[in-house]
């Protein structure tokens, strides 16, 4: 286990943990957190041992509840705050993992939480999960890839009514709309999740590396350049 100042990481057999550690911010996200994450993720990607990543939040009360708004408002400007947020790509190293990356949610899942859970693979919440993306409120534009993964996700109806209105939704809802894999009790979260990460692990890693490849890659591509990845993909794994 290695603890840095906003994360908790730590290694099971093949499984990686992540842990949002700010509890007392509700596992707000700001540029430390960044950072840490992309030094995360970075030496996760070189470590040929591990075959699951788990992202989770620390504490009772929140899985991410958006941006740091003291460190957001206090910047010169928003638009240099968010200049700063992006001068390293931490969503595109988030989704070029080819491990699995589970997010396990619980209690707010708001702004950049729901942004990042959303550049996860699978998304298990408990049923006391609340999803939301304020930022109409400051009046900017979800901008951690929201706008981008959303749509993928629910469609973009569901995406549009989200972020033009503001308002949150409950687990039940983030499920009927897809946003979510499953709705488990609060105390079977951390169970669900560890049980798919293991199931996942026995796998072969190449092979579920090109199956989350080929449905990454092909959501971008017409149909029948899908396929001839799928079938490239395909004819890679039966050589390894």
């Amino acid at each position: 286990m290695r603890y840095f100042s906003t994360l908790i990481f730590e290694k099971a057999g093949k499984i990686a943990y992540i842990t949002l550690n700010r509890p007392n911010v509700l596992n707000t996200y700001n540029i430390e957190m960044r950072d840490e994450l992309y030094q995360v993720l970075g030496a996760i990607m070189e470590d040929d041992e591990l075959r699951v990543v788990v992202l989770k939040g620390a504490g009772e009360r929140a899985f991410c509840a958006g941006a740091d708004l003291s460190e957001f408002l206090t910047a010169p400007s928003p638009t240099i705050a968010r200049q700063v947020r992006w001068g390293r790509d931490l969503w595109g190293l988030f989704l070029s993992c080819p491990c699995p990356i589970i997010a396990a949610l619980h209690g707010y899942v708001l702004g950049d939480g729901i942004e990042m859970a959303l550049c996860c693979d699978i998304r298990i919440a408990s049923d006391e999960a609340l999803f939301g993306l304020p930022e109409l409120g400051l009046g900017i534009i979800p901008a951690a890839g929201g706008t981008q993964t959303m749509p993928r996700v629910v469609g973009p109806a569901k995406a549009l009514e989200m972020m033009c209105t503001g308002n949150r939704i409950s687990a039940k809802e983030a499920y009927a709309i897809g946003l979510v894999n499953r709705v488990v009790p609060s105390a079977d979260l951390n169970p669900t999740v560890n049980k798919i990460a293991n199931q996942i692990s026995c796998y072969d890693p190449e092979v579920i590396s090109n199956i989350k490849q080929a449905i990454i890659r092909g959501l971008d591509l017409a149909i029948t350049d899908g396929l001839k990845l799928e079938r490239m993909l395909a004819q890679k794994s039966v050589f390894i």
